[in-house]
């Protein structure tokens, strides 16, 4: 096991070597001390650990290690302590290595298929449901839940999404929820939501009579901005989230709210994710600032995560735009919600410029409108304050996400960054060779 940075690192000689383990366990007395016991033996620190659920069949948590130790025995011990932990039937995952300084940087995913190691451990599950939910009394629609849900729970990355066939039922709830929506959609929303949402119409099935299927829309937003489709069984947390948003890919839930409310859903549903969010992944410059965000919550600390998703929720959720010299919606938490839809717009509420340094400090509810919303002249605007706001969070390393590869690259080494360079010369290149064909044709 050798460490991923090259020896002409740009990091600073380092004193600890850190490894960040992922193991699942069964539950019982005196368990989980075993297994930590086995690490205390090697003289080896656990930095950080951290427990869920493990909601799948062979196992009833998951936890996360940073395991710290001297650098010139890390391999030795470390590769001890793994295989001790294999040999007593614990299912572990080396999650990344490396050298580090005196702060702790969470674990976050490298490669875009990493997101299957969290994909499946949900804060709340969407077959688990409040007792003043619609349908928590409703056996028939808790199984349906439970149904759709493990067609999430089992799915990987580079797999196509298990199509769902909605029932009769279902598809008259979307039905009334579309056509209600629609008409609203056509003067409240931005320019953008109403330009893409027929070319989803026209592509992908949308329709008052059918129910679209994540596989359909996952290839034309690929197509269009890169961006993918990920079945989600219910609500992750906030850093899980933000992290999939790195790779360009948004974790949706393909279950619909009850039928007897179809007006009002007490958590995210199909709904919510293909009319509110869907349209504007289409949209680049939307694309670029949902990713902006995702790649500055990788490796950020608990703190930073917390203002990132309040940006989040200013923005991709109950986000305002200028649009000429009036207000349109672009959060999906507007453009899915009849009331507060027209609610936003008017001058009940306090609409302020957004600034993410600003943003990020403001709290909100999460049962009622908003008191308060952000306008952004532009998502180019958006995207770029965006950015100024990441690069002032503190972070030992700088990142950059490969489109080729769908990678998170660290930029720790002077071959990486003669690498962008030259990458950069060249797309320079090619722009001033395209602007010159362009001034010769005037």
């Amino acid at each position: 096991m050798q460490s991923p940075y090259p020896k002409d690192s740009l990091f600073s000689p380092k004193e600890t070597f850190k490894t960040s383990i992922l193991f699942s366990i069964k539950d019982g007395v005196g368990v989980l001390n075993d297994y930590l016991s086995i690490i205390k033996k090697h003289n080896v620190n656990i930095s950080r650990i951290e427990s869920r659920p493990s909601k799948t069949e062979k196992s009833d948590y998951d936890f996360f290690l940073d395991l710290d130790s001297k650098e010139e025995t890390s391999t030795t011990e470390v590769d001890t302590i793994l295989k001790e932990l294999k040999s007593k039937g614990v299912d572990v995952t080396v999650l990344t290595e490396q050298k580090q300084t005196g702060s702790t940087t969470p674990w976050f995913p490298r490669k875009i298929s990493d997101l299957d190691l969290y994909a499946n451990r949900c804060l709340e599950m969407g077959s688990e449901l409040s007792s003043d939910h619609p349908g928590a009394t409703d056996q028939k629609y808790l199984e349906r839940r439970r149904e759709i849900a493990r067609i999430a729970s089992v799915y990987k990355y580079g797999e196509k999404i298990p199509r769902v066939d909605y029932s009769k039922e279902e598809v008259e709830t979307w039905g009334i929820i579309y056509k209600n929506l629609k008409d609203l959609l056509k003067t409240h929303a931005c320019k953008q939501h109403a330009y893409i949402l027929p070319l989803l119409e026209q592509n992908c099935g949308f329709s008052e009579t059918n129910i679209p299927q994540l596989q359909d829309i996952s290839d034309f937003l690929t197509e269009c901005t890169g961006f993918r489709l990920r079945p989600v069984q219910g609500l992750l947390s906030s850093r899980d989230f933000l992290n999939g948003l790195a790779f360009r890919v948004f974790h949706a839930t393909q279950y619909i709210r009850h039928h007897t409310v179809p007006l009002y859903t007490p958590e995210p549903d199909i709904c919510h994710e293909l009319l509110g969010h869907v349209p504007l992944f289409a949209d680049p410059d939307f694309a670029d600032f949902s990713q902006e965000i995702g790649l500055a919550s990788l490796g950020a600390s608990d703190e930073d995560i917390e203002r990132l998703s309040t940006c989040y929720w200013f923005t991709v959720e109950f986000g305002l735009c200028k649009e000429g010299g009036e207000i349109k919606a672009f959060g999906a938490g507007l453009l899915s919600s009849f009331g507060e839809l027209e609610y936003c717009i008017s001058d009940k509420n306090e609409k302020r410029p957004f600034d993410p340094f600003e943003t990020c400090k403001q709290s909100y509810p999460i049962t009622t409108y908003q008191p308060i919303y952000y306008v952004a002249d532009s998502f180019q605007s958006a995207k770029d304050k965006m950015k100024q706001f990441a690069e002032s969070l503190e972070k030992p390393f700088s990142l950059r996400y490969n489109p080729y590869t769908l990678s998170i690259e660290i930029l720790d080494s002077r071959d990486k960054l003669v690498g962008l360079a030259n990458n950069i010369k060249s797309q320079t290149t090619n722009l001033i060779s395209a602007l010159s064909k362009l001034k010769s044709l005037d």
